[in-house]
């Protein structure tokens, strides 16, 4: 079983935290809110996004990488954390 699937409740709870965290901005946009505030909502989301994507990264390297049933497996799993790692950083 995945670990998506495993942790499956966890992660879609905080992708729900996510979108509604989002909405808080449009929400601050419509009601023009002041910009400092609303930076302070998109230091929030982006803090959120990276806990996220942290978490996701470990449980991949810690599944796929770690514990991965091949060589060709494992290899797999790396080439995919670096193309995520590109893009990332971009």
């Amino acid at each position: 079983m995945s670990h998506t699937i495993r942790e499956q409740a966890k992660l879609l709870s905080r992708v729900r935290r996510l979108k509604g965290q989002m909405e808080a901005v449009e929400r601050a946009l419509e009601a023009e809110r002041p910009c400092g505030e609303i930076l302070q909502l998109l230091s929030s989301i982006r803090g959120a996004l990276t806990g996220l994507t942290g978490e996701i990264l470990e449980d991949h390297l810690q599944e796929h990488v770690l514990q991965a049933e091949s060589e060709a497996a494992r290899r797999q799993a790396v080439d995919e954390i670096s193309d995520v790692l590109k893009t990332y950083l971009r």
